[in-house]
């Protein structure tokens, strides 16, 4: 019997060719009747603009995005824009947050003139005292940066001097950008896209930005993984930004330090308590080796399974999870802006649960909506990993062992069947939990 295996997203996301034997084959396959196309994305909208976004979701869920509209679709996922809005609306906000982006930039600028010079650096620029480095690398791009840049024209640092800082937060910030240069170098660089010095320092740009904008979280390593997929998918910066910022608002609890605690272990010690529930003996097992904290898992929840997927195979996986988490809502719940705020008040409250993604349905059934902190997919999606590998992991002699196990899976994962498994797991949760509490 024929069958349709698809056509291969690798030729949009092309790989160094002396990367090609290093890189995890994609498994993900732009097929006909199940990918979200081009012309069934532009045929759910009404002539204002309004989305049904319900019928996105399921397609997305069955096949993922077509690659030459999935910056767009990834805007509506993450709620960067509400699917009831019109062309025109979304317009109005998308011209008001490139101007706010340009300021937000312009004022990193004036504290360090390299950002937005299409140069960055990867060295230390100054101490926790508030004293410049005056490191040769930072000197010489910071002089590059001073040259004409076209007649009668200079580049941003003209005039700029390394002088001792007093404000704490601006220090704290400049203590940053040298571990973002040193994560950017590193990320994603099988990619022929990031063999351009441009698309490397808009990188460095955006996070050394987002550091700045939220000074709570700052830049923490991890970051640059899930940024970089953003400025591939979206051509204007301040556009790349907020997609950017919008996935953190979903990830920051993750990132964000709290005396001798990082807030991903809040999500470790759910992975614990769902495997315990789930799969005791495992659960048991890795206790009695000393993993109880499943500290083993920490990378796969940081970056959202950025190095156990192909670059492909992860956006697969990330906009299926977003398609099941979705919540209509999602706009106004992260959205900032006063006038927006009054704005929803004054509108009628979703009716069709088509609207919401299968995962959050499952949690309004079952009142996990009510809880006060309804557990993300990505969870049970690594419960589900640890499930499918548990016939090995309860073998295994020791920690090392159980993170060799893991790594070994880099490449053999399937994005679709990973979803499914948690969707399975969850349920199965959700019901073991409410007899437990019966």
């Amino acid at each position: 019997m024929w069958r349709n295996y698809g056509a291969s997203a690798d030729s949009f996301y092309q790989v160094r060719p002396e990367c090609a034997d290093d890189v995890p084959e994609t498994k993900f396959r732009i097929k006909v009747g199940k990918t979200l196309s081009s012309r069934r994305w532009h045929a759910a909208f009404t002539p204002e603009g309004y989305l049904d976004i319900g019928k996105i979701l399921s397609r997305v869920c069955r096949g993922g995005i077509h690659p030459s509209i999935r910056g767009e679709v990834w805007e509506f996922l993450l709620g960067c824009y509400d699917s009831k809005s019109t062309f025109e609306e979304r317009e109005q906000l998308r011209q008001r947050r490139r101007v706010q982006y340009a300021a937000l930039k312009e004022e990193c600028r004036g504290m360090f003139p390299l950002i937005g010079s299409g140069r960055f650096i990867s060295a230390p620029v100054i101490t926790e005292d508030g004293d410049p480095i005056l490191d040769p690398i930072v000197l010489q791009e910071l002089n590059a940066a001073k040259e004409p840049t076209s007649v009668g024209q200079v580049g941003p640092s003209n005039g700029f001097e390394l002088v001792k800082e007093h404000d704490k937060k601006v220090i704290q910030w400049k203590l940053s950008l040298h571990q973002i240069g040193l994560d950017v170098i590193r990320t994603d660089r099988t990619l022929v896209f990031y063999e351009k010095q441009e698309n490397l320092s808009k990188l460095w740009d955006i996070l050394a930005v987002y550091a700045w904008f939220d000074k709570e979280v700052s830049y923490c390593q991890g970051m640059s993984d899930l940024c970089s997929p953003m400025i591939i998918l979206l051509d204007d910066e301040a556009d790349a930004f907020w997609c950017f910022e919008r996935m953190m608002k979903r990830l920051r609890k993750n990132f964000r330090a709290t005396g001798n605690s990082v807030g991903v272990e809040a999500q470790l010690s759910n992975l614990a308590s769902i495997t315990q529930v789930i799969d005791p003996k495992l659960h048991q097992h890795l206790e009695t080796l000393g993993g109880g904290n499943y500290v083993f898992a920490f990378r796969m929840l940081m970056v959202m399974f950025r190095r156990e997927f192909s670059f492909a195979d992860s956006l697969y996986l990330w906009e299926m999870m977003w398609s099941l988490e979705y919540d209509p809502e999602l706009f106004f719940l992260y959205e900032e802006d006063p006038d927006l705020t009054a704005e929803k008040s004054g509108r009628a409250k979703v009716k069709s649960i088509r609207q919401y993604g299968k995962y959050e349905r499952e949690n309004m059934r079952s009142g996990g909506k009510d809880a006060e902190a309804p557990l993300p997919i990505s969870v049970f999606l690594v419960a589900s990993v640890l499930k499918d590998k548990s016939a090995k992991l309860t073998e295994a002699r020791g920690l090392d062992e159980v993170v060799k196990i893991l790594n070994n899976i880099t490449g053999n994962l399937d994005a679709r069947k990973a979803c499914s498994s948690a969707m399975k797991l969850h349920k199965q949760y959700l019901k073991k939990a409410a007899n437990t509490n019966r």
